[in-house]
């Protein structure tokens, strides 16, 4: 067996909690979800699948020990990530009124975008590292950097399409001018928040 059974449920274990939990992702996906919808933050969504993924199998299979070798590396992707995230925090508590889907100037994050984010987000890096340093099995490495990777995909996404699903049942309460102003100012304190245990 590639993984004993203890060591295969403590990784859904650890997958579940570390993609269900609040983080620059879910924050970010209960804004939109308020904001635009479920539908409109599918894209988004996806993105964040996709993009952890490709994240999950480039530290399994090399990157992380290039990083290893280059801290300062490393500390310049931290240092983006908090950056952006700084900006999407921005973002999200200027904007004023629940985007309705005619609505062209108020957009949710692309596919692409959400995909690309996944390389600057610190809580990814250290979900990616942890997982690969934990549950890799070195006589069978690279089979078990996918089992990971497949382990992932299937929690990650119903995980973090909870929040926005909840952000988009809270829409019509927040369509209050007041209550999502306060909403959105909550969620770009939580998000700027989120940073300093990932970046100090």
């Amino acid at each position: 067996m590639l993984l004993s059974y203890d060591i295969f449920m403590a990784l859904v274990v650890f997958a579940f909690v570390t993609s269900i939990t609040p983080g620059p992702n879910n924050l970010m996906l209960l804004a939109s979800g308020v904001n635009f919808g479920f539908r409109r933050t599918i894209p988004h969504m996806l993105g964040i699948g996709v993009g952890f993924l490709t994240l999950l199998l480039g530290v399994g299979y090399g990157l992380g020990a290039v990083l290893e070798t280059a801290p300062m590396l490393y500390l310049a992707l931290k240092f983006a990530g908090g950056a952006y995230m700084l900006y999407l925090a921005y973002k999200i508590a200027t904007s004023t009124s629940v985007g309705s889907v005619t609505d062209s100037a108020a957009k949710p994050m692309s596919f692409m975008q959400a995909l690309l984010f996944q390389w600057v987000n610190p809580k990814a890096w250290v979900m990616a590292v942890t997982a690969m340093a934990s549950y890799t099995v070195h006589d069978a490495y690279t089979l078990s950097v996918l089992v990971i990777g497949t382990v992932f995909a299937i929690i990650n996404l119903p995980s973090v399409s909870s929040w926005a699903a909840f952000g988009s049942l809270l829409r019509q309460w927040l369509e209050d001018p007041v209550r999502l102003k306060w909403f959105n100012l909550t969620m770009a304190l939580l998000l700027v928040a989120s940073l300093w245990p990932m970046l100090r």
